[in-house]
């Protein structure tokens, strides 16, 4: 039996996916601390990070500050902000990742599927030819066979290089 080492999806996995007591979105906003928490870019309302649980290499998460459980509650500049986040990341995906598809999926509610149902974040899943195989089908198990940090060093590059129009 082979053995395939993903060691950034071990507290996900030993949750038993129990919610957290605080909300790991819940981010302070004037933290420095972008790094450790894969921050990749800080708007005025919303920020962009790299999922600690990919679906995907790059995988991508746009989560507004507020704490909310759906679009609709939302104030509209906040909204606003995420949509451009959204394409935003998805453009630097697309041209500086080279992927050749993208997901784009919003969680609203418990019973959709989301792990975090009270705090409204957008996925952005980047997807390559070649990216699912039995393993996930039959095992269960997905292979990221790319380093996170070495991903997050890559996409803060490009983000950094970027402005918003």
């Amino acid at each position: 039996m082979k053995i395939l080492y993903a060691p950034w999806r071990e507290d996900y996995s030993r949750s038993n996916k129990k919610q957290p007591e605080k909300c790991v979105f819940c981010i302070d906003e004037t933290t420095k601390d972008d790094g450790k928490n894969f921050i990749l870019l800080r708007g005025k309302y919303s920020f962009v990070a790299m999922n600690l649980f990919p679906y995907n290499a790059g995988h991508l998460l746009v989560v507004p500050y507020q704490h909310k459980p759906h679009l609709y509650s939302l104030d509209q500049h906040v909204r606003q902000e995420v949509m451009e986040l959204l394409s935003h990341s998805a453009n630097i995906l697309e041209n500086k990742l080279k992927c050749e598809g993208l997901n784009v999926g919003l969680n609203c509610g418990a019973l959709s599927g989301g792990s975090i149902p009270d705090h409204l974040h957008f996925h952005v899943v980047p997807r390559f030819k070649g990216d699912t195989n039995f393993l996930s089908v039959v095992g269960e198990t997905k292979v990221i066979s790319f380093d996170m940090y070495k991903m997050y060093r890559t996409l803060k590059g490009f983000f950094d290089m970027a402005t918003m129009g």
